[in-house]
């Protein structure tokens, strides 16, 4: 006897121009604050504003970028370091493709 399964897909459709709030940022993406603040400190996210944490914007980009670095972190078990080199790297790819089609 064959098993159906049903998988249900949701998502979030976010402007690139949206700038939300650390508590927003950690609403959004179900993180505490402390993760977020070493994952800055680490260089795996970057705010696009604000100088302390209180005070910081994140946009869609971070939003992304977090949940590529959780999945690298559950799935390869890599550290903060890693995964910011990691992260560096795909988007350093993913630009040199866009001037490939260029």
């Amino acid at each position: 006897m064959e098993k159906n399964l049903l998988q249900i897909l949701s998502g979030q459709v976010f402007d690139e121009n949206l700038q939300i709030s650390l508590v927003e940022f950690c609403q959004i993406c179900q993180i505490n604050s402390t993760e977020v603040i070493e994952m800055v400190e680490e260089g795996v996210l970057e705010p696009v504003s604000g100088i302390s944490h209180q005070e910081w914007y994140f946009n869609s980009r971070a939003i992304n970028r977090l949940r590529t670095a959780k999945r690298l972190q559950q799935d390869l078990e890599i550290n903060l370091p890693g995964i910011a080199l990691a992260l560096d790297l795909l988007q350093e790819i993913e630009q040199l493709r866009k001037q490939i089609k260029s």
